[in-house]
């Protein structure tokens, strides 16, 4: 059957925006659905993938027709974007009009986010904790196969498409909670990534802003622990490293 980028469900709409790819002059479209359940999830209205979109696919082709020669790129955020199937029409209609395409995945379907890099210039790719630790931050079992699994993915498409016209560059990141990290255990991870390849990692601090109140599975001595020493991690492990 073949899909079309009128069936995503477009929950909001960015119409600029310069933090969701770096260096980049993007809007950005929040896709509606995931189907974990992180506890510090910033926008949790988006996680049930039965909500109805707000927004159509003609809303966003009229918005980037007004914005050809003014933006850079598009974004395809979330929710999860790979869950949907008119990902890959929409962005071939993205790039049919003259804009980049940037994704931000957490990596929860492998198999379909290799049907999707082809498609793809960037990749934001939230990893969210060591393997053996994902399933408390996201509740679902498996979780930690399947998002370094993608991982694995990203890294051999940025290798094979290197020196290409069209390069596939990365970003992997990494939000911080005392909830799913101690000092240890956070430096554990960057030596993992870096060990695994990665030459890009963001960690990102926790907000607040959006998340439930209070947090999912997350205990109150969790919350009023001590804030992580991000100083201290291997920086020097990694091409680019930034805390957010």
């Amino acid at each position: 059957m073949e899909h079309e980028p009128h069936e995503l469900r477009i929950a909001g709409v960015t119409a600029f925006s310069t933090v969701d790819w770096p260096g980049m002059m993007a809007a950005t479209l929040f896709l509606q659905g995931c189907p974990w359940d992180c506890f510090y999830c910033h926008n949790p209205a988006l996680i049930d993938p039965r909500t109805a979109g707000v927004y159509s696919w003609a809303d966003v082709t009229d918005l980037l027709c007004d914005r050809i020669g003014l933006l850079d790129a598009v974004v395809f955020s979330g929710g999860e974007p790979t869950m949907q199937r008119g990902l890959i029409p929409a962005m071939k209609m993205v790039r049919a009009l003259g804009f980049e395409v940037g994704l931000h995945t957490a990596g929860t379907y492998p198999s379909l986010l290799a049907k999707v890099l082809p498609f793809v210039d960037w990749v934001g790719l939230d990893i969210k904790s060591t393997r053996e630790e994902y399933t408390g931050v996201t509740g679902r079992a498996r979780s930690g196969e399947n998002a370094w699994r993608s991982l694995e993915l990203v890294l051999a498409h940025n290798m094979l498409r290197a020196g290409t016209k069209r390069p596939l560059d990365y970003e992997v990141r990494t939000t911080v909670h005392p909830a799913a990290f101690d000092d240890a255990s956070l430096r554990d991870l960057g030596c993992r990534l870096a060990d695994a390849g990665v030459e890009t990692w963001a960690v990102q601090r926790f907000r607040d802003t959006g998340t439930r109140s209070p947090l999912p599975r997350v205990t109150a001595e969790a919350v009023d622990a001590a804030p992580l020493h991000l100083d201290e991690l291997p920086a020097e492990l990694f091409a680019h490293f930034s805390i957010r």
